[in-house]
């Protein structure tokens, strides 16, 4: 992954399928990757909205969490912006 900012769909993942997707994507970032927009919907429930900030909040390699351009999209932020 060699793109600045990289989305990710996990439309159709269950909880524990869109972690190891996510966990991969962070594994394989290159330092030039800022953000992962993790796209999970929100029309069928906000479980995993809910599993990425339970899970990722407090983990080093994750800047801050932000929301998305709308409810069904939530942005990892590896590296800031300057």
């Amino acid at each position: 992954m060699n793109q600045p900012f990289v989305k990710i769909d996990l439309h159709g993942l269950r909880r524990d399928e869109a972690r190891e997707v996510i966990e991969k994507a962070i594994r394989s970032a290159s330092p030039m990757t800022y953000h992962l927009q993790l796209i999970h919907g929100y029309h069928r429930g906000t479980s995993l909205r809910t599993m990425i900030h339970d899970w990722y909040r407090f983990d080093t390699r994750i800047k801050r969490i932000m929301p998305g351009d709308n409810p069904g999209i939530t942005v990892l932020v590896l590296k800031e912006l300057y």
